[in-house]
């Protein structure tokens, strides 16, 4: 139950919410405005007299191939269809996506499908190698419509395979983590026959036969819907904010300790938006090809104050995977504080092997340990009283508005601004000017950690009912 407290602050910290959007709205696009002639990565945009950010790659070729996507995902969906109609089972149904999808990859790519080739007859040489004999043909066949499959997808998230497709044209990187996967994990044919791990039950060689359950009809149309009104939120904010292209300009340097802030906050904003629209279009085909694929980005970026909950929702699917293949047979909560530095550098030398990335990485344990000692502390203490309960919600906004800001700042010095640029990034905000900025900021934090806990009290008490 809501104490009395609790609910008298609530209109106070929406009343502060709002006055917070207000300025970051306000001042995004003042600097958008004034700055925009120094920026990289800006086109002509469908909103009259403004120009577009496509200033990231990976939104910009999404984005321009939207079209031929949805078309030929549409065709592709039409054939599953129908072949599932005429009766065909998994192992026919695997033929058809096969065929089609290198049908579909031959034309994109060219001579370059050897790569994927070259992978599915690694695998298939692989369980040869682990004796699993049995499956051994109908493996081959079933890994390589997965992958293939995947290929074409592009954002199909199984937990198997983790995060690897998002990345559709580097091919060096696709190739790279598929070798360390294979021979440090030796778990790549497990989608089939053995894919009944953290109480998920969808396997795709059955959904080949029978499409998911799930999901009816009607909460896949919402879904796209869903998508299509996010598309719309994304369009909005590059054609007004241009927050990644101040990113790779470098004009952040120069602006106040105000707005690096309002940047740093809107590109975190932008590369979650992104993924998101990724990771749910290629599910959404997946849903109507019935094959239910995990969910990424179950949470909004908003709505998580400590490190665990963001990275169990930034990439859901992938933080299943290295739990299963990493996380559990290093120990699991037995060597916590250890296994999370071996993760993450994992993590880090995964997407590429820059000191940037292995600098996020090493952060984000070093922001990581304190966390967890602090809530392995918390479970253990039982508080009664009233006042303890309120000065225990108290400590733990104010670590949540700790935690934000560490997690702000490793990702900006991961993806942003680089370990060289730790020292500047401290220097601007621990001088004069620099220091009611950071104040303010934790005074956000701690108003959105608070918040948060509203949010996760009320679906409680909805689930109650």
């Amino acid at each position: 139950m809501t104490s009395s407290w609790q609910r008298k602050e609530l209109p106070f910290l929406i009343l502060y919410a709002v006055g917070f959007y207000f300025i970051i709205i306000r001042r995004s696009l003042q600097i958008s405005h004034d700055h925009y002639t120094k920026l990289y990565g800006l086109r002509p945009g469908w909103i009259a007299d403004r120009l577009n950010d496509v200033s990231d790659a990976q939104w910009r070729n999404f984005r321009g191939n939207l079209l031929i996507l949805t078309l030929v995902f549409g065709i592709f969906a039409l054939v599953a269809t129908a072949s599932r109609s005429y009766g065909l089972k998994a192992k026919g149904m695997s033929i058809v996506w096969l065929l089609l999808s290198m049908a579909y990859l031959s034309y994109l790519h060219g001579a370059c499908i050897v790569y994927i080739l070259s992978i599915a007859s690694a695998n298939y040489l692989l369980v040869k190698v682990c004796g699993r004999t049995k499956y051994v043909f109908l493996l081959w066949i079933f890994n390589l419509a997965f992958l293939i499959c995947n290929r074409v997808y592009g954002g199909y998230p199984f937990f198997l395979f983790g995060p690897k497709w998002a990345y559709l044209d580097n091919y060096r990187g696709t190739f790279r983590w598929h070798i360390c996967f294979n021979f440090v994990v030796l778990r790549m044919i497990s989608f089939g026959y053995d894919y009944h791990w953290a109480g998920h039950d969808n396997r795709f060689d059955l959904e080949l036969d029978t499409p998911q359950k799930t999901y009816s009809v009607q909460d896949v149309v919402w879904y796209g819907l869903r998508w299509i009104f996010s598309l719309m939120l994304m369009e909005t904010m590059t054609h007004f904010f241009y927050y990644n292209a101040f990113a790779i300009s470098g004009t952040w340097k120069y602006l106040s300790p105000l707005d690096i802030f309002v940047i740093g906050y809107g590109v975190l904003n932008f590369m979650w938006l992104k993924f998101f629209l990724l990771w749910r279009y290629f599910r959404f085909w997946s849903l109507v090809n019935g094959i239910e694929a995990p969910e990424n980005m179950p949470r909004c970026l908003n709505n998580c104050y400590n490190l665990e909950s963001f990275w169990k929702n930034w990439h859901a699917s992938f933080n299943k995977w290295l739990v299963r293949y990493m996380y559990i047979p290093l120990g699991g909560t037995q060597r916590k504080l250890l296994n999370v530095w071996v993760i993450f550098t994992f993590v880090a030398i995964w997407h590429d092997l820059e000191w940037k990335l292995l600098s996020w990485a090493w952060l984000t344990c070093i922001f990581f340990v304190p966390e967890m000692m602090v809530k392995s502390a918390a479970n253990a203490l039982k508080v009664e009283s009233s006042f303890g309960k309120f000065l225990c919600r108290e400590l733990s906004a104010v670590a949540g508005a700790i935690t934000i800001t560490c997690l702000m700042v490793a990702n900006l010095v991961g993806f942003v601004i680089g370990p060289s640029g730790i020292n500047w990034f401290l220097s601007r905000f621990l001088q004069k000017e620099g220091l009611p900025t950071l104040g303010g900021m934790f005074i956000t934090f701690y108003v959105g950690t608070k918040l948060m806990f509203h949010i996760s009290e009320a679906k409680k008490n909805a689930h109650g009912r």
